[in-house]
């Protein structure tokens, strides 16, 4: 069997913003208890992330240490059409990831206990970003 369905996630700025209940929730609604679940954003400056889902410091750590390594605005990038924040997006979502699977087992996302599913904003600016859930089992 194999089932799909989208969302939409409309971002604040730039961060992460949890989704694990969304794809929960079309998980248990697809009927499939043994399978794969694969999630696509469709966008080249937000990304999917697995992440520590107890400690939101994790995150602040990760987007402090994405910051020093993709600065904004950095001389050395000639793509900058939507501004200063334009290049190191695109950077960053290709660092990460635009996709992610997960087990499905017993109807239920396979996630570890302390994993959750993120949408990673990467530009400054708020913006609607969807996200397509594919599954595939039985």
């Amino acid at each position: 069997m194999i089932h799909q369905q989208s969302f939409t996630v409309r971002t604040r700025r730039r961060g992460t913003y949890d989704i694990t209940d969304r794809v929960r929730a079309i998980i248990a609604e697809s009927g499939i208890t043994t399978g794969i679940c694969q999630l696509f954003i469709h966008h080249t400056s937000a990304s999917l992330t697995l992440c520590e889902n107890a400690d939101p410091s994790v995150r602040e750590d990760l987007e402090h240490f994405m910051a020093r390594l993709v600065p904004d605005g950095d001389p050395r990038y000639r793509h900058a059409d939507e501004g200063p924040d334009d290049m190191a997006a695109h950077i960053r979502s290709i660092l990460t990831k635009m996709d992610l699977s997960l087990p499905v087992t017993a109807g239920r996302a396979g996630l570890g206990t302390w994993q959750g599913i993120y949408l990673w904003e990467h530009r400054s600016q708020a913006h609607d970003r969807r996200v397509s859930v594919t599954l595939c089992g039985d």
